[in-house]
């Protein structure tokens, strides 16, 4: 980048961490109303910070046209700008250029025996399409306030207060349907323009820009190809990512994932927690960290709030998608019947599902349990129990906390009441998969049924 002025270009600094465990890189999407939030993450990274065994990077684009993108080494016990170590000008998070520029960065001048890549931002699984539904929102007023890390940023991410408890909730995620005046954290779409045609994530305000989920997969097979091998750790500090759909289109990128099911509350990932742990034992190999980073976030929140967090082996996407087909196949073959096709709206109607306007997405192991009780189908259970071990087996670490997501087991998958997206059928997943068919006649049906 032609604009990137060095803060500190000592052979000590540019080296540091060399031949350390892990290198940890946050890539902080702060272009947007979570400014604020950005700010409070990385002070609480610092709290752990780096070592000689861990190293701790981030890369974080600050809201507002006078806003630049910094790279930060992170120390304990220094302030926050004194751990810049490069000033980028202003950047573009939905350029997956951005995003590759930032992990060879950190590979050359942070190299590790293990990697973890997290991206930081507003998150939407698969589909983004829903979240700009309502996109006049977006020039009509102002979202309402965040609270994150017991700091209460407004819309522009500026600090309003800090007498926010740190439990708190996104405001408008209860309040309003429309993903930009709830104001939490989603990932994915392209402009204002085509937002609701398009699906992204690293949402970027100053350029109207996302990484759209075939970006996503192409910057991740640049960091692969870089390594020689697949990422060892992929997080999601965002919502609605842990899908079949999403790990299935990256499955060759990296080896493990981390997401939730549901929304995200605004306080996101315990990163002080996190990296404690972390500290606590730098040698510890890609599948535990996952794991720990699952244990470190359920034990973060309450038994009420609502949150779920999931660790996932991604080497094992093929089986389930292919025990997926099957059941596809499947209820294929039933949902035209009129009596198979009531006891199918039935389960979907009892399924847990996640926050509107995602309520098309639900828990694939609860979905086979319903199906598996409720149509009694000999074939049907079969396949059923094919998936439920297939999810048995990719799952590494699932949490879920609170009777609203209490029969989330990890994984969840698309299956939309009224309507398919006429995205999903560019997905990886939904172009191999008897799933997309299958959705696709039971939306029919349920449309032929409403109009008698």
């Amino acid at each position: 980048m032609a604009d990137v002025r060095s803060l500190a270009k000592s052979k000590k600094r540019k080296n540091a961490g060399a031949g350390a465990d892990w290198t940890v890189m946050v890539y902080l999407a702060g272009d947007n109303n979570l400014d604020g939030a950005g700010a409070a993450d990385l002070r609480e990274m610092k709290k752990v910070g780096s070592s000689a065994s861990v190293n701790v990077i981030a890369q974080f684009d600050r809201a507002g046209s006078r806003g630049t993108s910094k790279r930060f080494y992170l120390r304990k016990g220094t302030e926050l700008p004194k751990d810049a170590v490069q000033d980028l000008g202003e950047t573009d998070t939905g350029d997956p250029r951005v995003l590759c520029d930032f992990f060879r960065w950190g590979v050359k001048h942070y190299p590790a025996r293990h990697y973890l890549l997290v991206i930081w931002n507003h998150g939407s699984g698969w589909d983004d399409s829903n979240l700009y539904a309502n996109h006049g929102d977006y020039f009509s007023g102002d979202p309402p306030p965040i609270a994150r890390k017991g700091v209460v940023m407004n819309a522009e991410g500026s600090v309003a207060s800090a007498q926010a408890p740190r439990k708190a909730r996104p405001v408008a995620m209860a309040q309003a349907r429309s993903a930009i005046r709830r104001a939490h954290r989603a990932l994915f779409a392209s402009t204002v323009d085509t937002m609701v045609r398009s699906r992204a994530i690293a949402f970027d305000d100053q350029a109207k820009d996302f990484l759209d989920n075939m970006e996503l997969k192409r910057a991740l097979g640049e960091m692969k190809t870089l390594l020689g091998r697949p990422l060892d750790l992929i997080g999601f500090d965002a919502c609605l990512m842990a899908m079949l759909e999403v790990n299935y289109q990256i499955m060759a990128t990296a080896r493990y994932a981390v997401g939730s099911e549901e929304e995200e509350p605004g306080n996101g990932w315990p990163y002080d927690r996190i990296l404690k742990a972390l500290a606590k034992k730098p040698a510890m190999a890609p599948d535990e960290l996952a794991r720990t980073v699952v244990a470190q976030y359920a034990a973060s929140y309450g038994a009420g709030d609502g949150v779920t967090l999931a660790a996932v082996d991604l080497g094992q996407s093929d089986c389930l998608a292919a025990a997926v087909e099957k059941l596809g196949r499947t209820l294929l073959a039933r949902v035209g019947k009129q009596s198979e096709g009531t006891l199918l709206s039935a389960v979907r109607a009892k399924v847990q599902e996640y926050s509107a306007p995602y309520d098309d997405y639900v828990d694939l192991v609860d979905l086979c349990d319903g199906l598996q009780r409720v149509l009694g189908d000999a074939a049907v259970t079969k396949a059923c129990a094919a998936v439920k071990q297939a999810v048995d087996k990719m799952v590494l670490a699932s949490a879920a906390k609170g009777s609203q997501v209490a029969r989330s087991h990890g994984i969840s998958i698309y299956f939309p009441k009224h309507k398919v997206c006429a995205l999903y059928a560019k997905l990886d997943f939904a172009k191999k998969n008897a799933w997309a068919k299958f959705i696709a006649a039971y939306t029919k049906r349920v449309a032929r049924k409403a109009w008698g």
